[in-house]
């Protein structure tokens, strides 16, 4: 029986344009996903849409529509770039949908019902943009909100209360016992100090706006986003109807969030789950940000990447790869279209690119698209080949597991440029040219497309278009469907003498800069 893994990325509040920082989370729990899946596991993969709030509506109403209109909208672009990102979700959960209607209810219901939701008034101060609530002594130095730095209302209203207070001995005993529950360490580090400055009990409900999942058996109040959104992750299991998903995927094993929101989830969300006696997520990882040439995305600054329109321009698995290779989870990272293009000329065209289309050409013209038998080679080259290759695939693999996604691009990387070498190194037109030394030259060719094979499986979770592509023009489909290769393939797949390859395909065309 397959061992269950279960991902979530957070559920993405439809309040603006679609921007790189989705791209970028929603890239690393795929590419997390896909390579559980290929090392064996049972993987369930999950996203979505937190829809409801006082923002939404506010600009629902400013566009002269209903906040599911707005939202519709909006989560339709959600799907269509998860689509063209080639992302592998299970399940897309809508916070608007009745499954978790149902599901959010009936957490409260049985949270209040134990006695630990009470009714009460709010009197504070609340940051509409973050659908936060804050004290006095939590703003920042100029009394704005201590996240995104805006102003922040007071607000005066009748509202229900979560107990969190209660639980706050027990989730800090459980962080500090839990060294790996939170990462990075640094994240850790800081929610420590949050619960120790105290915790209070957590505002969660409004009545001044309506755009919000009812509280059962008190219409008038809607649930804070933040108690609502949460629970996405129960619901999306069939928690409701005692799914058996449930019973396999529950606790998640990683949920995967910006690190602005690690708060809400390490806190927050282990107060709503011990109140309900169910057990805690494994992990919770908080990636960094994407700076835009040096300088924090921003709409009023207008450096908004649309990543719909890096696809349009450089391709899926460019764009996938550029972000995974060039930022280090849990740091915040740079995007800048200087530093794609040069990626992309460097590690895919001129790197891998060329050894694939080296190596077939050569095997097209010295013989005949055949994977040729050779024996009795035993050449010092050769053995350190395929001892880089070995080691590559130790190191890949245990990058991997432990999420070190940048490093694994590297070390694959490594290996692409050591098999372009041992090209050099060989020179097979040469070989090519003595017939005394026919073996050479096949057990040469036979050692850059074993490379490639092993290649084309180690990018898949990152690049699954290009994995595909490399696979199909080594006429490895009529040995193995790519969907059934598995992370031991690696080593135990090997091709026969006889194998017939394609013809090369370019992978990545070189983009000409225009120099000023």
């Amino acid at each position: 029986m397959k061992q269950p893994f279960y991902i979530t990325t957070p559920i993405y509040y439809p309040s603006a344009k679609l921007h790189i920082g989705h791209a970028y989370c929603t890239t690393l729990a795929d590419t997390i996903a896909r390579f559980k899946r290929l090392a064996g596991y049972d993987v369930f993969f999950l996203t979505g849409s937190d829809e409801h709030g006082q923002k939404i509506q506010r600009i629902a109403e400013s566009q002269g529509v209903t906040p599911l209109e707005y939202v519709d909208g909006i989560v339709a672009m959600f799907k269509e770039l998860w689509k063209r990102l080639e992302i592998s979700n299970d399940d897309f959960l809508r916070t608007s949908e009745e499954r978790h209607h149902l599901t959010c209810q009936e957490f409260f219901r049985r949270i209040r019902d134990k006695g630990d939701i009470y009714k009460g008034e709010y009197v504070g101060l609340y940051c509409t943009p973050c659908e936060s609530y804050w004290t006095e002594h939590q703003l920042d130095e100029n009394g704005n909100c201590p996240d995104c730095h805006r102003p922040v209302e007071k607000v005066s209203e009748e509202a229900y209360f979560f107990k969190m207070s209660k639980y706050a001995d027990r989730v800090l005993e459980y962080i500090k016992s839990n060294p790996e529950f939170i990462q990075p360490t640094s994240r850790r580090n800081e929610m420590i100090a949050f619960i120790e400055q105290g915790l209070e009990d957590l505002c969660i409900s409004r009545t001044t706006f309506n755009w919000g999942i009812p509280v059962p058996d008190d219409p008038k109040h809607v649930i804070y986003v933040w108690f609502d959104a949460l629970i996405n992750y129960i619901t999306a299991l069939g928690f409701l109807n005692h799914d058996e998903k449930f019973e396999k995927f529950w606790p998640a094993d990683i949920h995967l969030v910006g690190k602005e929101i690690v708060r809400f989830h390490s806190i927050i969300w282990p107060c709503i789950l011990l109140a309900m006696d169910l057990p805690l997520p494994k992990q919770i990882y908080g990636h960094g940000w994407l700076v835009i040439e040096g300088d924090k995305m921003s709409k009023s600054k207008g450096n908004v990447v649309d990543p719909m329109l890096l696809i349009d321009e450089f391709g899926a698995d460019a764009i996938r790869y550029f972000l995974l290779r060039e930022i280090n989870l849990g740091q915040d990272g740079n995007f800048s279209r200087d530093a794609l293009i040069s990626r992309i000329n460097s590690d895919l065209a001129n790197d891998l690119g060329n050894l694939l289309h080296r190596t077939l050409n050569m095997i097209n013209k010295f013989q005949k698209g055949i994977v040729e038998e050779f024996s009795g080679v035993n050449r010092d080259v050769d053995q350190s080949l395929e001892s880089d290759k070995l080691e590559t695939i130790r190191k890949y693999r245990a990058e991997m597991e432990s999420m070190k996604l940048s490093d694994a691009m590297k070390t694959i990387w490594s290996f692409v440029s050591r098999s372009n070498k041992y090209i050099d190194e060989t020179a097979p037109w040469k070989l090519a040219k003595n017939p005394d030394q026919k073996s050479e030259l096949a057990a040469t060719l036979y050692n850059l497309v074993e490379s490639l094979r092993v290649i084309s499986i180690m990018i898949s979770p990152a690049m699954p278009l290009t994995s595909r592509k490399i696979w199909k023009q080594l006429g490895l489909d009529s040995t193995k469907n790519f969907d059934e290769v598995q992370l031991d393939d690696i080593e135990n797949l090997r091709i026969e003498f006889g194998h017939r390859i394609e013809k090369p395909e370019q992978l990545f065309p070189r983009i000409e800069v225009e120099k000023s």
